[in-house]
């Protein structure tokens, strides 16, 4: 079901404080977060070896985690350091823990083999804490397997039907120029409307009177980071080419992160390179696309409600779906390939 040799967003930064511990269900696993003295950011499993209690319900001792049922107390490494009533530790009092890196505002964590850890995978999202962008995000907790999201996001056609009064007008589906590429480090979705209306939320953000030519640029990366590289220019102006100075350009950004088999954490950014000292066209920006999710976060639960109903129903697949279903692809590999490994 799920890829677990593979990073993924747990929190952003903020979510996690030097003050108290923070729960969170990762690929169906327990998860508490904490920050050390220092400030650095641990993880270990939210289950305490003694009596199998919850140590995000205990609270934190100078950097450590203190159990709140019989006071044992663990590092970052999830060691055992100390029993208030027991001057011997046992050798064998600890908890798993997991490999964390902090990185753009999110945390991402490892859920696998740590050896196979390696922080220079972790998807780019650089956008989010560069001077020359502004952006802002948040987290949705979803009613839904975190496959229908990566569908959602590599087919935007829905954006014509779901999105009318933020970032979807007709010619998302009906005038669009799409292809579909699939390539070593995953799935990318190029869409092109070319002298098409803007849809209000780029009239909003970019002032546009006249028709514009608009790009969506997917990036789709296992096992759930997907990159939206959007924007427009006045028509004519060269953006197919890449001159696109004077239009607006964004990135939407997102890490889907599955929490069980059908619930999803969301966490998604919206930044964009024009007006950046601007702090209200960051939040115009970040509240048009909230809008939107927030109708899509609607579909995915109605989706999921009806396949819950009826797991074996089939679907139908249109042209539209090709990078969705390439994606799927990729994700059934690797689950694949990552269990055999374990069999083995």
């Amino acid at each position: 079901m799920f890829i677990k040799n593979a990073w993924y967003v747990v929190a952003w930064d903020h979510e996690v404080k030097l003050s108290e511990p923070f729960a969170r269900t990762i690929l169906n696993e327990p998860v508490v977060l904490f920050r050390t003295k220092d400030g650095r950011i641990a993880a270990v499993e939210d289950r305490c070896c003694h009596r199998t209690y919850p140590l995000s319900k205990g609270k934190l001792n100078e950097g450590r985690i203190q159990c709140g049922y019989h006071g044992m107390t663990f590092d970052e490494t999830g060691t055992c350091v100390e029993i208030p009533w027991q001057k011997n530790v046992p050798k064998n009092a600890k908890v798993r823990s997991f490999p964390v890196v902090e990185r753009a505002h999110w945390i991402w964590i490892w859920m696998g083999d740590p050896e196979l850890a390696d922080p220079d995978e972790i998807t780019d999202f650089h956008w989010m804490d560069d001077p020359e962008w502004g952006a802002k995000g948040t987290v949705f907790h979803v009613d839904c397997n975190y496959r229908l999201i990566i569908e959602n996001l590599l087919d935007l056609t829905h954006l014509a039907y779901v999105h009318q009064s933020t970032i979807g007008n007709d010619a998302v589906a009906e005038e669009s120029e799409t292809q579909c590429e699939r390539h070593e480090k995953g799935v990318t979705v190029t869409r092109w409307m070319i002298d098409t209306p803007a849809p209000p939320t780029y009239v909003k953000a970019g002032g546009f009177e006249t028709n514009v030519d608009r790009w969506q640029i997917i990036e789709f990366t296992p096992p759930s980071s997907v990159r939206l590289n959007v924007g427009a220019c006045l028509t004519g102006t060269g953006a197919p080419e890449g001159k696109r100075v004077g239009g607006i350009n964004m990135r939407n950004l997102n890490a889907i992160t599955p929490e069980t088999e059908t619930t999803t954490h969301y966490f998604w950014a919206q930044a964009h390179d024009f007006n950046v000292e601007d702090p209200e066209v960051t939040e115009l920006v970040y509240q048009q696309v909230h809008a939107a999710f927030s109708e899509d976060v609607s579909v995915f639960a109605d989706q999921q409600a009806l396949i819950n109903c009826n797991p074996a129903a089939t679907r139908m697949n249109l042209s539209g779906d090709a990078g969705g279903l390439a994606a799927m692809k990729i994700i059934d590999q690797l689950v694949k390939a990552e269990n055999t490994a374990t069999a083995e």
